[in-house]
């Protein structure tokens, strides 16, 4: 990795990306013209770093563990969740029916200097965090010009 570069900085182009911000907002205008019932979003994101490892905080509230699916391959994670709400109510003269569908995916590629093995995933107060374990990599190697003599 050359000094200075953040290991997650394939995250921001991709939110930089014209494509993808034209592609976003013409699925929401199709959504709101055609699927009014379904709900789609891509959730924000806070990467930290310590010596140990990275954080990986990712805001979905509303959702519950089992609603969930973290899956890591060839060097990207992809954090999936959907729910589904129905809601019936009844009464002597009426029924009252309202359901709706949300689904939230983010994809992002991760360092070589992790060990996959070891990602953990935690879902609390509408935020699922991922901590990532750096693989020990040791003390840096160390140079030096030894004098002819």
């Amino acid at each position: 990795m050359r000094r200075g570069s953040s290991p997650f900085s394939s995250i921001f182009p991709e939110l930089l990306n014209p494509e993808r911000l034209l592609g976003k907002s013409m699925m929401d205008l199709e959504r709101r013209l055609w699927d009014t019932d379904r709900n789609f979003d891509v959730p924000s994101l806070n990467v930290r770093e310590t010596e140990k490892e990275y954080m990986v905080d990712i805001v979905a509230p509303g959702f519950e563990k089992k609603d969930f699916k973290v899956e890591f391959s060839e060097g990207m994670v992809t954090v999936h969740a959907e729910k589904e709400h129905k809601e019936e109510e009844t009464q002597k003269d009426y029924t009252h029916r309202e359901f709706s569908y949300t689904s939230i995916e983010r994809s992002f590629s991760l360092p070589e200097n992790i060990r996959e093995e070891k990602i953990d995933a935690k879902y609390e107060n509408g935020i699922l965090q991922l901590h990532i374990p750096k693989k020990d990599v040791g003390k840096p190697k160390i140079t030096k010009e030894i004098k002819v003599s």
